[in-house]
């Protein structure tokens, strides 16, 4: 993990434009949304993937920035007082608090079209329909039939009791659908796989992506905004459905364990019994922050 996530910073570091070049505020805030923070969850679910594929590395640094600036300009929108009104992100003030509402937006609308300017221009699969695939791939999980609309459902949803299934629905796509990418880009990005083995790729990344969403509602209903690095509690004192709110804790963390194992198992005949992804699933399943 932490070689992988060296990588991914300095390939970002890379990507996004200098401070110093004109217009400086926006690409100032541009790298203080996506530098120096955040787990990197969905960049090393494709660095795992691309290894199950034996695709270079090289390779694999674009496909992972790209999943995470498309993740970034995300949070940066998601935060802003139209939508969720938060003030803390990853341990420090909101893009749109640090600097403003105008420039937040803007630094969203850049950091998704630069993830597209990346998959574009680098070389990140033999075949260039496979590279048009992969493009197409990130563009529908980000968009109103991937994670926009699943924000689109959430906003819709406040003070709303969803059943368990609507939850499902609903995070299928606010979160669901950029991880599922993110396995898919990485394991594209080599041609080791078959369509067989692409398919419980994708089994395992449909099972992991909602376990990720459950364990992140318990978090926010258990743990400090010290730990998490956002405000805890929000959820609640906002009136949105969880699946804690829907469950309880405690079934709730049943049921990101029978997630995990279900993911678990649609690993079991790939490479190396899916290598370094098993040992994601349980940190995605029991982490503590």
């Amino acid at each position: 993990m932490l070689d992988r996530q060296a990588r991914i910073e300095t390939t970002l570091q890379l990507a996004l434009p200098a401070p110093e070049i004109a217009p400086a505020r926006l690409h100032a805030a541009m790298r203080y949304a996506v530098l120096g923070a955040g787990k990197r969850v969905r960049p090393l679910l494709a660095y795992g993937a691309g290894e199950l594929a034996s695709a270079p590395i090289e390779r694999l640094d674009y496909a992972a920035a790209a999943v995470e600036l498309i993740h970034a300009y995300s949070l940066v929108h998601d935060d802003l007082p139209s939508m969720d009104n938060d003030i803390l992100r990853r341990g420090r003030p909101t893009v749109h608090v640090e600097f403003d509402e105008a420039t937040a937006l803007l630094v969203g609308d850049s950091l998704q079209t630069l993830a597209f300017q990346l998959l574009s221009e680098s070389i990140i699969a033999d075949d260039p329909r496979r590279q048009l695939e992969m493009i197409e791939l990130l563009a529908r999980a980000s968009g109103s039939r991937g994670m926009a609309g699943g924000q689109a459902i959430d906003l819709e949803s406040t003070s709303q009791a969803l059943t368990v299934p609507e939850l499902e629905f609903m995070h299928i796509h606010k979160t669901g659908a950029l991880i599922r990418a993110s396995v898919a880009l990485g394991a594209r990005c080599g041609g080791a796989l078959s369509d067989a083995q692409l398919h419980r790729l994708d089994h395992f990344s449909k099972f992991i992506g909602p376990a990720f969403q459950v364990i992140a509602d318990v978090l926010d209903a258990q743990s400090s905004t010290a730990m998490l690095g956002k405000t805890a509690g929000k959820d609640a004192r906002n009136n949105k459905p969880t699946y804690v709110s829907a469950l309880g804790i405690e079934r709730a963390r049943e049921l990101a364990g029978d997630l995990r194992d279900n993911a678990l198992e649609a690993l079991d005949s790939l490479p190396n019994a899916g290598g370094n992804l098993r040992e994601l699933a349980d940190f995605i399943v029991l982490r503590k922050f």
